[in-house]
């Protein structure tokens, strides 16, 4: 009988986890905080860079499978800020309040038509001491939509509130999970990288 995978999420951000045991059904997850790690370095300045950095830093000191996305809100207004920046826009690292508010407060004055947005991430998968080596598997997805003038809806995390998604009238904070699930760039990333993820897993000496 084989073993069920383990996958690490290189993340300690429990909403991004919770989101992710959503999409990734029929894998073991653990997260950072289950193997003693409280944080990862992000020394790029875009979301691939992150991703692959956090993976292979995670799977090296683990000798795990590791899974990291990094992940921003780029709004067209603001010249694609706050982007691979979003997580530190208020300020202090995983401030989502405080990221909400800047937000709003960069966004006063600009009209309706002109709030087009659009989230952004990228998902890296490492295996330092396994067959991938230094090397790594990579998604990508994104979601567009316009940024409200003020948070809505009590779901989500970061500045899902903030953001409706193009074809629906609620933000990503107000729809339901299973909706927000099949639309959302950490979704169309996984999925982007999910046959080559899977058939590794299968194949990977246990």
């Amino acid at each position: 009988m084989r073993v069920q995978p383990t996958l690490l999420i290189a993340t300690a951000n429990r909403g991004k986890l919770r989101e992710l045991q959503a999409l990734l059904g029929g894998l073991k997850l653990l997260s950072l905080r289950d193997v003693g790690i409280t944080d990862l370095a992000e020394p790029g300045s875009d979301y691939r860079t992150n991703a692959k950095a956090k993976a292979l830093e995670a799977s090296r000191l683990t000798g795990m499978v590791a899974l990291a996305d990094d992940s921003g809100l780029e709004v067209d207004a603001l010249g694609l800020a706050p982007g691979w920046f979003s997580a530190r826009f208020g300020g202090q690292h995983g401030d989502d309040e405080a990221n909400r508010r800047a937000l709003v407060a960069a966004m006063t004055g600009i009209a309706e038509h002109q709030r087009s947005a659009r989230f952004r991430c990228a998902i890296a998968v490492a295996d330092v001491r396994g067959p991938l080596g230094e090397r790594v598997l990579l998604g990508f997805g994104s979601c567009a939509g316009s940024v409200l003038t003020a948070p809505r809806g009590q779901g989500g995390f970061g500045y899902d509130p903030l953001l409706v998604p193009d074809g629906f009238d609620q933000s990503l904070a107000e729809l339901p999970e299973v909706t927000k699930n099949q639309i959302s760039h950490r979704t169309r990333a996984i999925e982007s990288v999910r046959p080559a993820l899977v058939a590794y897993l299968a194949h990977r000496p246990a």
